[in-house]
């Protein structure tokens, strides 16, 4: 009996098929719940809370700072300990999402909340990337990666139809965010099974801890060295990327309220718009990976970046479900793709320094993110006309575009002068 306890026990899953799956499962917890279960609640929160459009914002912002934390923790994670801070990470995630079902909480602590929750996220976003796609041999990585990064679609998919289900049997936020909690939770045993067994997981602690300040003079080095030679792509590529996460975030956050408010006569239009989001986000990496295997990474990057531009400018363009709708399908074919073809650049730009310039990148686009709500609920006014903010995403991918074409040129003159 106790035998067969141990073996039960020790159970691990090897399958490189298996383990995408799970990384999939994690990344629609951590971020297709953990993140963007707001947007598709935020019209029933704001009605039954109720909530203004500024307060719905800076909700959505705190999240997206919480995300910048979680980026910036995730740098100085080391290897051996991946797999355990992603347990505990994913934890908090699952427990914050369960958490919002409590009744007649302050606004305080609805804050409170939401920026732990976008920390679980960035931490485990990027540590689940991280030990998840390090299981792949390299013939299959660039599949297996698009299975796993679909997840974000497949969780932006499942909080449209939870909360659609929900909503029409006449439940509110509360059972949502419970049942997403509930759902999340088998997720945890996963991650579990796929604990890794090799060498760097086991090797015993180092209890002599550095100070604070040799921790900053170490990463200091490291940026210095990452850098070297490499400053001015660098630069570009991450002010493209933080242009992306102003970008899309308008949409990303508020698209179903633009629908709730446009389209009346629709019951739970908005939720059927994020739907299409999901769905085409899952479309997405095959996609462009494929695309990118053709003509490259920084040229597809510029057009998915044009391309999002364009879908930020339908809804005010085009009047009613047909602007709405296609903002939706161009947001979830665009976003997940972007977010993809940078941090292959990123990585690209100085392999042995990957995490750290991809940490960087992520905290670059957090940073993006947390501004695009509060310009947003600024530029809405007391009416809460959404277009000024779709005008200025769409501006600011414009200039994302132009730095990117500049990162173009900039590539080019290194590889030309170390040739």
């Amino acid at each position: 009996m106790m035998t067969a306890l141990k073996s039960r026990a020790a159970m691990s899953i090897t399958n490189e098929t298996a383990i995408a799956l799970i990384g999939m499962y994690c990344m629609a917890v951590v971020m297709g719940f953990g993140r963007f279960l707001f947007t598709a609640t935020l019209p029933d929160i704001m009605t039954q809370l109720p909530l203004s459009t500024t307060i719905a914002g800076w909700l959505a912002s705190i999240n997206y700072i919480g995300y910048f934390i979680g980026a910036f923790i995730s740098m100085f994670v080391p290897q051996r300990l991946t797999w355990r801070m992603l347990i505990l990470w994913t934890t908090v995630s699952v427990i914050t999402t369960t958490l919002l079902v409590v009744p007649n909480m302050s606004l305080n602590l609805w804050y409170v909340i939401r920026l732990v929750s976008g920390i679980a996220s960035g931490v485990a976003m990027i540590l689940s990337s991280s030990l998840v796609i390090q299981s792949f041999n390299h013939e299959r990585r660039s599949v297996l990666s698009a299975v796993h990064y679909g997840g974000i679609g497949v969780g932006i998919s499942a909080s449209a139809i939870l909360t659609w289900w929900l909503l029409s049997i006449g439940y509110h936020f509360e059972m949502i965010w419970l049942n997403a909690g509930l759902i999340s939770l088998p997720l945890l045993w996963l991650l579990y099974a796929i604990r890794p067994t090799d060498s760097i997981t086991s090797q015993p602690h180092n209890h002599q801890t550095s100070s604070i300040r040799q921790t900053y003079i170490n990463f200091k080095r490291s940026l210095y060295e990452a850098a070297a030679g490499h400053s001015k792509p660098i630069a570009l590529l991450l002010a493209s990327y933080m242009l992306a996460g102003f970008g899309y975030i308008t949409s990303a956050t508020f698209l179903p309220v633009m629908a709730a408010q446009r389209l009346t006569t629709q019951a739970y239009a908005g939720l059927s718009i994020w739907l299409v989001v999901g769905i085409f986000a899952m479309l997405s990496n095959p996609i462009w990976g494929a695309l990118a295997k053709r003509i490259g990474e920084i040229k597809t990057l510029m057009g998915l970046t044009l391309l999002q531009a364009l879908g930020m400018y339908l809804p005010i363009g085009i009047d009613g479900a047909i602007g709405l709708y296609a903002n939706a399908m161009i947001l979830g074919l665009t976003f997940v793709g972007m977010v993809s073809m940078t941090l292959t650049l990123m990585k690209n730009i100085n392999p042995i320094y990957s995490n750290l310039l991809m940490g960087l990148a992520t905290l670059a686009y957090a940073l993006g993110q947390f501004v695009g709500p509060l310009v947003t609920v600024a530029l809405a006014g007391e009416n809460d006309n959404f277009n000024a903010g779709l005008l200025v995403a769409a501006v600011g991918l414009l200039i994302g575009l132009a730095l990117v074409f500049f990162f173009w040129r900039q590539s080019t003159l290194l590889t030309r002068a170390s040739v």
